[in-house]
């Protein structure tokens, strides 16, 4: 088997999802194009040898439709004969992108690929690829009969579970932006954020999700975001602890992973930066939803032989903040290794392109403390979850 390397990982800065974000005037597919043309720039990577390109978006639609990342490919001006896909795990995405992208080296299908994502939140609002249809049908109906709930009664729902009050999850929200922006002052996303070029303004390159100045008094002023939901009758334990200033927002973004056999990278002079180590991919409770990280983990963990404390840095997404909370806690990870350069709280969740993110993230986080393994994860809509670990050389 062959091993699959990471050469390079790169990110756009975040821009928030809704009109007059930084990047909601960039069209999806350039926003996507711009940072493939960065990765095989920086690299002086021949885009000619690339075998295929697998990009994660999560709502295929409008401006995102009709496989976004072979659009992208051309624009990014790579040669026709460079194929392109695009993948949905929600948002896991790119995640998967990135375990089918090293899957097909270790195979020997591929020599060299690109793992990437997108999602411009802006552009193609959540939820706008629903078109208000009904996306069960009959049989789903029958197997749920008291229904399916929104992923913010999901977190209310592990908040009260695991019962965390509304006061532990505000600080991990003030925590996720306290280290974002220590990170950001810091330099420390620098290699890893690609500027973006936009109609008539300055290129962005820094994330505009992170907010500085975040603390606990702010957050406990804001109001519970998913109150008055029909599901309160249902699970009457819900608290009412979910905010917007504890949730990720809304977020445009891309990224993109260039991946190649070890052969390959050493044949191109090439220093690959990590391998990919193992992968896991479960289902779990769809109503809880958000908890599929926990037997993720487990999975990837049995699957190694590897302990949890052998793993030096957890990228964990941050879609709620009783996410990663019920994660550390059911899995006994050092919280102090949890998204130490914050998460997506305050980096923001640019759906289809957060898996890609996180794996960025978690390849600086490794080089910058010298540690060996790094396991990411992600909880993805109709309870399923991917797991990831890697291994810095």
């Amino acid at each position: 088997m062959n091993t699959a390397v990471i050469v390079d990982a790169v990110r756009t800065a975040s821009g928030k999802g809704k009109p007059g974000g930084a990047l909601s005037g960039v069209h999806p597919v350039d926003l996507l194009a711009q940072v493939l043309e960065a990765l095989v720039e920086r690299n002086g990577l021949d885009p000619g040898r690339i075998d295929d390109v697998i990009g994660g978006c999560v709502t295929q639609a409008g401006e995102q439709a009709a496989n976004i990342t072979r659009q992208a490919v051309f624009a990014a001006g790579f040669p026709e004969s460079v194929p392109a896909t695009t993948v949905d795990r929600q948002c896991g995405s790119s995640q998967q992108a990135a375990a089918f992208a090293a899957q097909g080296v270790m195979a020997g299908s591929y020599d060299i690929v690109i793992a990437a994502g997108v999602e411009s939140m802006s552009r193609a609002p959540m939820f706008s690829a629903i078109q208000g249809q009904d996306f069960y049908g009959s049989k789903v109906a029958a197997r749920y009969p008291d229904g399916l709930v929104t992923q913010g009664i999901s977190a209310e729902i592990v908040a009260a579970r695991w019962k965390f009050d509304r006061d532990t999850l505000d600080d991990f929200a003030e925590r996720s932006h306290r280290l974002a922006a220590a990170a950001t002052d810091a330099g420390s996303f620098d290699a890893e954020i690609v500027p973006i070029s936009r109609p008539q303004a300055a290129p962005h390159r820094v994330d505009e999700t992170v907010r500085p100045g975040t603390s606990r008094e702010n957050l406990a002023g804001l109001r519970p975001a998913f109150q008055g939901d029909p599901a309160a009758e249902r699970f009457p334990e819900i608290e009412w602890s979910i905010t917007a200033g504890n949730s990720s927002p809304l977020t445009d973004g891309a990224s993109a992973v260039l991946i190649m056999s070890e052969q390959a990278a050493s044949e191109l002079g090439l220093r690959p930066r990590a391998r990919f180590h193992s992968f896991a991919v479960t289902g779990d409770d769809p109503v809880l939803m958000l908890t599929g990280v926990i037997p993720a983990t487990r999975k990837v963990l049995a699957r190694t032989g590897l302990s949890i404390d052998d793993i030096d840095a957890f990228e964990v997404n941050e879609a709620f903040a009783s996410v990663p909370l019920a994660w550390q806690r059911d899995v006994s990870a050092d919280p102090d290794r949890l998204n130490q350069r914050g998460g997506a709280i305050a980096l923001g969740h640019a759906l289809g392109a957060s898996g890609a993110r996180l794996l960025t993230t978690l390849l600086g986080v490794l080089e910058s403390t010298g540690g060996r393994y790094g396991l990411q994860t992600m909880c993805e809509g109709g309870g399923m979850a991917n797991a990831t670990i890697i291994e810095r050389f």
